[in-house]
């Protein structure tokens, strides 16, 4: 069975949400590098004018250690689609 991904989530809220958003969205790809990480998705997404995120997807088994040094807001089930 293949190992379910999981899509660790920040939330960045205010006028400056979307470029706080695409900034964080660096520091996680310096992460993945830094840490050797088996998975390589990161993104940010501009919900509205005043709410945006940034995320990073890691496999099941590496979400604890991740979660504990990054501290995410909030975290889901990663399900890949055409457009994510």
């Amino acid at each position: 069975m293949k190992e379910r991904m999981i899509k660790l989530i920040w939330d960045f809220r205010g006028e400056s949400a979307a470029n706080t958003a695409k900034h964080h969205k660096i520091h996680l790809e310096e992460y993945i590098q830094a840490q050797k990480l088996h998975k390589n998705i990161t993104g940010n997404v501009a919900i509205n004018a005043m709410h945006a995120i940034a995320f990073l997807v890691v496999n099941e088994s590496e979400m604890i250690p991740v979660r504990d040094a990054l501290k995410p807001h909030r975290g889901e089930v990663y399900v890949p689609t055409d457009h994510s």
